[in-house]
């Protein structure tokens, strides 16, 4: 596989580069945010490995111009921060895993190749519908009723697996899982959050209400009965 290493400390990056290399990858590395960015957006990687403390733009916020950009690319995140809240932090914007330092360069073998075998996000379909509400997979662009919505990466991440759960109800642990990856309770409002900006997004100023509380059990998004 390719894969791309942002990590500028040189004993590190050198470290994990030959591990990657030992184990048939190929790699190109950089050591800034910028450089990182220009590469991901330029070539076709199956995985990104960011360190989050790097020169000029840090790696998450290196990230985060990336999925503004569509490029979905699965992602770890390398960070010395073992804190809840960075984990969380790291994850919303859009990180597909997360490994604290230091760590042992065969667990981040395991990890790379754990995210290469993902099912991608898009599918056959280009274009996922609920009612009046259109999300284009391809463009990363949401409309309803032909209003354009500007949706922030992880409020479009939990829009699109609502979308493709349309009519059934997803409780917290299935949107931890699927859309955070994560595999225990952070014990925060951290989906509630999410579901109240999204909600006032999609359906405030609309005559009907496409995301619905399923009390006790979770959320359901689909059309009004007509």
């Amino acid at each position: 596989m390719k894969l791309l290493l942002l990590e500028d400390d040189e004993a590190t990056r050198v470290h994990v580069e030959t591990t990657l290399t030992a184990a048939g990858h190929v790699v190109d590395t950089c050591t800034n945010g910028p450089d990182a960015v220009f590469l991901a957006s330029r070539n076709d990687y199956a995985v990104l490995i960011l360190d989050r403390m790097v020169p000029i733009l840090d790696g998450l916020s290196a990230l985060k111009q990336l999925r503004a950009q569509g490029i979905s690319t699965p992602a770890i995140l390398l960070t010395a921060r073992d804190g809840i809240n960075d984990r969380v932090e790291g994850l919303e914007g859009g990180a597909d895993d997360y490994l604290v330092k230091p760590f042992a360069a065969t667990e981040l073998v395991a990890r790379v190749i754990a995210l290469s075998r993902r099912p991608p996000t898009v599918d056959a379909m280009t274009t996922l519908r609920v009612g009046e509400l259109e999300l284009d997979l391809l463009k990363r662009t949401v409309s309803r009723a032909g209003r354009r919505i500007e949706l922030q990466a992880q409020e479009m991440k939990l829009l699109e697996y609502l979308m493709r759960h349309k009519g059934e109800v997803v409780t917290r642990t299935m949107m931890l899982e699927n859309v955070w990856s994560f595999h225990f309770d952070p014990q925060t409002n951290l989906i509630e959050s999410h579901m109240s900006r999204l909600r006032a997004k999609i359906d405030r100023g609309f005559a009907s209400e496409l995301i619905h509380t399923i009390r006790g059990s979770g959320y359901r998004i689909e059309a009004p009965s007509q």
